[in-house]
């Protein structure tokens, strides 16, 4: 079997948090922050090559250019995803996987946005959240806010419940919540039901999810994860995922995907880096293994 054509990857930054209408602002940092932890995994790599202490194989140090960070307008949300849509959109044109530094989660309605005005086909939803997002409207948080991505992502063309899925969702929601994920989907794997069966099932379930369409993209807020292990978060839900498992599931997605965004990470909140240093893992691991 011939070798897959080794991916070329772009780190585009979205310094946004105009968004988070809900928890503790502060995601606008995480952009630098995870740049910062990105460094030390970057620096690894000699002659081209990077040792992998998971596999105990080499593996191609992964091409990433930076893009540097999208012109936000911390006031206007929808010029702001606009033009992160388009800054995604332009680098699936040019060949490139985008791997996205959010920003609070209104992030992931731009990278659904950038990837369907690039790409033809079906596309595929991968969201990794503790929450739904999939609030239409209210008075407190409006249309855009970083609630409503999901439900915005899906009412593109070419998304739809049949290839959307949500893995990490716990804890309460309201009783209208529940109507919609019956009237429009997506999809879901609970942290409880992710727990009891363990990564690889819950990747396959994923996968056979997803599988038929032409484009997929992976969005994971980092509070999909237990706060034990990513204490610097727009909003603390207990009972999340493990580091572990967030790192082996991104690991198996990553070959599948054509986009990958990061979001909520929030310094402020943060100990020690412990989280922007986690999520620059979980792109890291994305760009080794894609």
């Amino acid at each position: 079997m011939a070798a897959r054509e080794r991916r070329r990857y772009e780190l585009i930054g979205i310094p946004f948090d105009g968004a988070a209408t809900l928890g503790w602002p502060g995601s606008r940092y995480a952009p630098a922050q995870i740049r910062e932890q990105l460094a030390w995994m970057t620096m690894r790599a000699e002659d081209g090559e990077v040792y992998s202490l998971d596999t105990g194989e080499l593996h191609p140090a992964p091409n990433i250019e930076d893009a540097g960070d999208v012109s936000v307008v911390p006031h206007d949300v929808q010029t702001t995803l606009d033009r992160s849509a388009d800054q995604i959109a332009n680098s699936v044109r040019a060949g490139t996987v985008p791997l996205v530094l959010g920003g609070d989660d209104s992030v992931l309605y731009a990278l659904i946005d950038g990837v369907h005005r690039a790409t033809s086909g079906r596309l595929g939803v991968i969201h990794f959240d503790a929450h739904l997002d999939i609030m239409d409207h209210n008075e407190r948080q409006g249309s855009w806010s970083h609630s409503s991505g999901m439900r915005r992502g899906l009412e593109l063309e070419r998304v739809d419940r049949e290839h959307a899925i949500q893995v990490g969702l716990r804890h309460f929601n309201y009783p209208s919540s529940r109507a919609a994920v019956h009237e429009l989907g997506p999809a879901q794997i609970t942290a409880g039901e992710f727990h009891r069966i363990g990564v690889e099932p819950a990747v396959e379930r994923v996968l056979d999810h997803v599988r038929g369409a032409d484009h997929i993209v992976l969005s994971f807020d980092i509070d999909a994860i237990d706060p034990a292990h990513a204490p610097g978060a727009g909003a603390h839900e207990p009972g999340g995922l493990t580091s572990r498992q967030a790192i082996d599931a991104v690991r198996a997605l990553a070959p599948h995907v054509d986009a990958f965004a990061v979001t909520e990470v929030n310094p402020l909140t943060d100990h020690r880096d412990l989280t922007s240093n986690l999520a620059a893992y979980l792109t890291y691991y994305t760009a080794v293994f894609g």
